[in-house]
C-alpha cells in the first residue's frame, strides 16, 4: 500500500509540474500577433498525417529516416506498456493486461524488439553525432547546451530502454522460479538472451533488481516527460499542431501588408479605388518576439535542431554568417528571455533587448536569398523565412537600414515605378533605337 502511494504521488508530481511549463509554452506562444490558419481542414488533416505521423520528410536522408522512424515508432508503441506499469503501480498488480493471453504474449515480445531497436538506433545516432565529422553537428550554435542537450536525451533513452529489458529477464527469471507474485506472462525474446546472467541469484536479489528497474523505467519517464518541454525533443509533442498549422500556400508567396499595398497602387494608378479602412500597423515588420505571429514561435518551439534547414542553405554553404536553424533557436531563446522577465517583472516589463540585433544580425538577415531551401528541407514545416522577412521589413521600412544597393533599388521604384534609372516615358526608347 505504501508503494501505491508513493507511485501515486510521483506520478501526480510529473503530470502537475508537466501541465504547469505546457501552459508557460502555450501562454508564450500566444503573446504572437493573431493569425488565423483554421481553413482548409481537410488539406491540414493530410498534411500532418504525411508529414508528423508518416514522417514523409525524413525521407531524403535514408539512413537517418530508418534510425529515426525505429526510435519513433517504439517511442509510439512502447506507451501501451507505460501504461499498463501505471496501472501496476497504482492498483498494486502485476502484469495487469496478462489476461489477454497469447495477445498479450505478443504485445510484450514486440515491446521488446521494439526497446531493443529503439537501444541500437540511440546508441547509432549518439555515435553519429560525437565520432562522425557531420558538419551540421559541427556548427557555432550547436556548441555548449544544445549539443549536451541531444546526447542527454540519447544516453537517457539508452538507459530507459535498458532497464526494460534487464527488469523482465528478472521478471522472467522470477517466474521461471515459481515466485510468488510473478504468475508466467508475456514472452521475452530480447531480455531472454540476458539469462544466464541470473542463473543462481537469490530470490531476494531478483525481486530487488526487477523492483529497482521498474522504478527506474517508470520514473525515469516521468523525468524524461518533464525534460521534453525544456529540450529540441519538443518537436515529439509539437510535431502535430505545428504541421496542422503550417502554411499550405505556394512557398514562395510572401504575406503583404495591406497598408503598403494600397499605397503602391496608389502610386502606380492614382485613379486606383483603395479601401480608406485599412489601419496602419503599430510597427512595420518585427523587432522582437511579440511582433512575429503566434504560428512563428510555435515554429521556434518545434525547431528539432536537425540543421537539414541550414545544411541546405546557399547563403551558408557559400560561407556566410546566416543559418537558419540559429534563426529559430534564437527566436526561442529569446521568448524564453521574455517569459523569465514576465514571471519576475510582469507583463509589461521591457528589458531593452530585442530579437533583431541583441540576438540575430543584419548581417545574418541579408545573407538570405529567400529561395525557401530551409522551408523545404524542414521535418516538421518550420518557415523560418517568414520570421528573416519579417526582421529585414523592420529594418528597412522603420530603421531605413537597407543596403545601399536595396536603397538604390527603393529610390528608382518611388521615383520611376521601376527598379531601372530611366523615367517610364523613356521605357520603350531602346525598342525603337534597334527596330
Amino acid at each position: 500500500m505504501i508503494a501505491q502511494i508513493l507511485f501515486a504521488l510521483c506520478l501526480a508530481i510529473g503530470i502537475f509540474f508537466f501541465a504547469r511549463k505546457i501552459r508557460e509554452v502555450s501562454s508564450l506562444i500566444r503573446l504572437g500577433r493573431p493569425l488565423d490558419r483554421t481553413d482548409r481542414k481537410s488539406e491540414r488533416w493530410m498534411t500532418m498525417a504525411r508529414v508528423a505521423l508518416g514522417q514523409s520528410k525524413m525521407g531524403s536522408r535514408p539512413v537517418a529516416a530508418f534510425f529515426h522512424v525505429l526510435i519513433y515508432v517504439g517511442f509510439i508503441i512502447i506507451n501501451i506498456e507505460v501504461l499498463e506499469i501505471i496501472l501496476d503501480g497504482l492498483t498494486g498488480a502485476h502484469r495487469i493486461f496478462a489476461f489477454l493471453g497469447g495477445f498479450y504474449d505478443f504485445l510484450i515480445a514486440s515491446f521488446e524488439i521494439l526497446a531493443a531497436a529503439v537501444l541500437v538506433a540511440c546508441v547509432v545516432f549518439l555515435a553519429r553525432r560525437n565520432l562522425l565529422n557531420i558538419q551540421r553537428f559541427r556548427m557555432p550554435e550547436l556548441k555548449s547546451w544544445p549539443r549536451n542537450d541531444a546526447n542527454i536525451i540519447l544516453v537517457v533513452e539508452i538507459l530507459l530502454m535498458s532497464a526494460f529489458l534487464i527488469m523482465n529477464a528478472a521478471d522472467q527469471q522470477l517466474q521461471s522460479i515459481g515466485s510468488a507474485h510473478y504468475a508466467k506472462a508475456g514472452s521475452f525474446p530480447v531480455s531472454g538472451i540476458l539469462l544466464p546472467l541470473f542463473q543462481g541469484t537469490s530470490e531476494h536479489a531478483l525481486i530487488l533488481l526487477e523492483r529497482s528497474c521498474w522504478w527506474f523505467h517508470i520514473l525515469g519517464i516521468l523525468a524524461f516527460l518533464n525534460y521534453v518541454p525544456y529540450s529540441k525533443h519538443f518537436h515529439i509533442l509539437l510535431a502535430f499542431p505545428n504541421t496542422w498549422y503550417s502554411k499550405l500556400d505556394h512557398k514562395g508567396k510572401l504575406d503583404n501588408l495591406e497598408k503598403v499595398t494600397q499605397e503602391v497602387k496608389i502610386m502606380m494608378d492614382p485613379s486606383a479605388a483603395v479601401s480608406s479602412d485599412t489601419q496602419l500597423p503599430e510597427r512595420f515588420g518585427a523587432k522582437d518576439v511579440r511582433d512575429l505571429t503566434w504560428k512563428q514561435l510555435m515554429d521556434a518551439y518545434s525547431c528539432t535542431e536537425c540543421g537539414r534547414c541550414t545544411s541546405a542553405c546557399p547563403a551558408n554553404l557559400t560561407g556566410k554568417k546566416l543559418s537558419p536553424r540559429k534563426i529559430m533557436m534564437d527566436t526561442r531563446d529569446r521568448l524564453e528571455e521574455i517569459g523569465q522577465q514576465i514571471a519576475k517583472h510582469g507583463p509589461d516589463h521591457n528589458d531593452g533587448k530585442s530579437l533583431l540585433h541583441d540576438h540575430i544580425t543584419p548581417e545574418e538577415l541579408w545573407a538570405c536569398t529567400s529561395c525557401n531551401a530551409c522551408v523545404e528541407e524542414c521535418p516538421v514545416l518550420i518557415d523560418p523565412l517568414s520570421i528573416i522577412i519579417e526582421l529585414r521589413r523592420y529594418m528597412v521600412m522603420e530603421e531605413s537600414a537597407a543596403p545601399a544597393e536595396l536603397n538604390g533599388m527603393f529610390t528608382k521604384i518611388e521615383n520611376n515605378g521601376a527598379p531601372w534609372q530611366f523615367s517610364p516615358s523613356d521605357r520603350m526608347n531602346w525598342a525603337e533605337q534597334n527596330s
